[in-house]
Formats: structure tokens, sequence, C-alpha cells
């Protein structure tokens, strides 16, 4: 391994030195190195289009590292990676994909991951996007997310754009059965000409589902982002659906929130807030000795923290 890979492996996923447990390591479209446990147990699909990993039931506070890295210019990357989660089981698992990109070639990767929550199990899923290099290609970042929670499984998922991305399309859907939970965090930066889309769809379809989705971001330049969300609740549930976008620039952000009842105990809610930084935040930042532009990264960051 190369030092701009290891460099974008500590971005994304905080590996910066030996692994312990579990872990599956993918490099320009390869598998790099592959490390299974005895309660995690990863193998890798026949034609090298990902990975399978199954965590035995009862498995307690371990964790699973699949970060993906790509550091040659006109790599495109497909990856099918599902996950099986025993019954009772509470594991965490640390995702992510970093882009080098020094020529004139476009380089993309697309992760297709779904997961099969058992009962009573939990999941708690961070996938980090990050782009870089001096070239003229596009670095494209397209995750897709299938979830499907059994009867009193918890799957929480923090996904966060950092920088660098020029488009990337990012779909979740989901299914949740009886008193199962999904709570999703994402957080999003575009600059430049980038544009990015959000899609959620989730089906809360088990008796006290609930499902909380939340989306902050930031768009600056003449970026551009949507934000679609939809839920359905088709049995006494509780949904709820947040977007919360800062507009700099020349910047463009649109936001659809869907919410849809199809139950009479379905408790849905949907909010969506798009507007620049209030200039009496940024006066106050000024008073304390920053500049105008230090305020307002200042402020950027405190609002995706």
């Amino acid at each position: 391994m190369n030092a701009i890979a290891a460099n974008l492996l500590k971005i994304v996923s905080g590996i910066t030195e030996k692994l312990g447990g579990a872990y599956n390591i993918r490099i320009n479209g390869k598998g790099y190195r592959m490390v299974s446990t005895k309660n995690i147990r990863i193998t890798g699909k026949p034609d090298g289009s990902g990975i399978d990993v199954y965590v035995s039931p009862g498995t307690q506070n371990e964790r699973l590292h699949i970060p993906v890295v790509i550091d040659s210019s006109g790599v495109t990357d497909l990856v099918y990676n599902d996950f099986h989660i025993g019954e009772n089981a509470n594991i965490e698992i640390i995702a992510g994909c970093g882009i080098h990109n020094d020529g004139m070639h476009l380089t993309q990767h697309d992760g297709i991951h779904t997961f099969h929550v058992g009962k009573n199990a939990r999941v708690q899923y961070t996938e980090k996007h990050y782009g870089e290099g001096s070239g003229e290609g596009s670095n494209v970042l397209n995750p897709v997310t299938i979830i499907h929670l059994e009867k009193g499984a918890t799957l929480e998922m923090e996904t966060v754009q950092i920088d660098g991305v020029d488009s990337t399309e990012r779909v979740t859907k989901a299914d949740i059965a009886d008193d199962a939970s999904l709570i999703i965090k994402e957080k999003l930066m575009t600059g430049g000409n980038q544009s990015a889309t959000t899609q959620f769809e989730v089906n809360l379809d088990g008796k006290n589902s609930s499902a909380n989705l939340i989306s902050r971001s930031v768009a600056r330049g003449h970026s551009k982002q949507y934000f679609y969300s939809v839920i359905n609740g088709n049995n006494m549930c509780s949904g709820h659906s947040e977007c919360d976008a800062i507009i700099m620039d020349q910047a463009m952000v649109k936001a659809v929130p869907d919410v849809t009842a199809n139950h009479v105990d379905a408790a849905l809610i949907h909010e969506a807030a798009i507007g620049k930084i209030a200039g009496e935040q940024i006066m106050k930042l000024r008073s304390l000795g920053m500049d105008e532009e230090e305020a307002e990264q200042e402020i950027v960051n405190g609002f995706l923290k």
C-alpha cells in the first residue's frame, strides 16, 4: 500500500496502524486484505464483486472495518456487500470510500450494501466519503444502502461527505418490522460545480416501528443539492424526516419531504429548512477577532458537527 492509499484510509475510516478484529480493505477495485474473526466471518464473492459478512447471533461490541480507496485515475468500481447480522448481536461497522484522482479520467465507486438485521440486533454503521487530487477527472461516489430490520432490531447510520466529491447519488431504502428502529444522520458538503442527490425511502411496516431521518448540508459555489425523503406509515408507527441546509454563494438546494399515512395510528412528521447564514452570527464571531471568511467557516463547522 502506498502513502496516498494509506492517507485515504486514515481519512475515511480512521485506520492509522495495523488493525485488530475483522476487516476487508479494497483498493483500486480489488480486494487488498481480508481478516475474519470467531464471530464475524467475511467471504469474498466468487467474481470479486464484493463480500458477504456473517455476524454470529449474540456477538457483542465487536467492530468491522470495510473501507474502499482508489488512487488511480480512470478506475470504475462496482461492489456488492451483503451483511447478515444474527439475533441479539451488537456491532459497529465502519465503511467509507476515498478517491485520489490526479488524472483526466472519471474515477468512480458505486457501493451497494444490503443489511439483513436479525431480531433484537443492533448495528451502528458509519460511512464517510472523500475526494481529492489535482487532475481534471471527476470523482464520483454513488452509495446504495438497502436495509431489512426484523422485529426489535435497530440500525443507526451516520453518513458523511467530507469534501472533493464532484457527483453523488445517495440512495437508502428500508423496510422496518415490529418494534424495530432506523436512525439516519446525513452530513453533506458541496462546492464548486458539484452535485449531490439524496433519496430516502422507508416503509414502516411493523407495529411500533420507527424512523428518524436527519440531513444537514451546506451548499457553496455553484453546487446543487437535491433531497428526497419518502416515509410510508403502514402500521401503528412513528416517522420523522428533517432536512436543514445552509445555502451560500450561487448554490441551489431542493428539498422534497414526502410522508404517507396508510394506517390511522401512523404518526409522521416532515420538516425542511433552507437559509443563509445570519448576519448576526457573523458579526458576533467577528467581534471575537475573526475575519468574515473565518466566521463563516466556524458557523459551517458547528452546523455540520
